[in-house]
């Protein structure tokens, strides 16, 4: 397995902010499973819970604004929808006002 923990690409980001979340998923079940092998040394263990934790920060980052987006666009639709209804109740409110 490559360490990437401290490697920055030529724009000086580490490697951890440019993986995408399947990227980061995969790599930390590869991580999962390598520790749940065991035959590691202690040091070698060390290393991969630590990637694993790196890793692991990176899908709930992934998640964290996906989640974000979510609550934005459905907050979004929520205002539009009551502005839509809000229209649709004064259209009512003054036919019935005229009738």
């Amino acid at each position: 397995m490559t360490d990437t923990t401290n490697t920055t690409d030529t724009d000086g980001m580490t490697a951890e902010s440019t993986l995408g979340y399947e990227q980061a998923r995969d790599e930390l079940v590869e991580v999962v499973r390598r520790l749940e092998a065991g035959g590691s040394t202690l040091e070698e263990s060390l290393a991969l819970w630590e990637r694993g934790e790196e890793l692991a920060r990176v899908c709930r980052r992934w998640l964290d604004g996906a989640r974000a987006r979510l609550d934005a666009a459905l907050a979004g639709q929520t205002v539009q929808d009551g502005a839509e209804g809000d229209a649709a109740d004064g259209s009512k409110g003054s036919a019935e006002a005229e009738g």
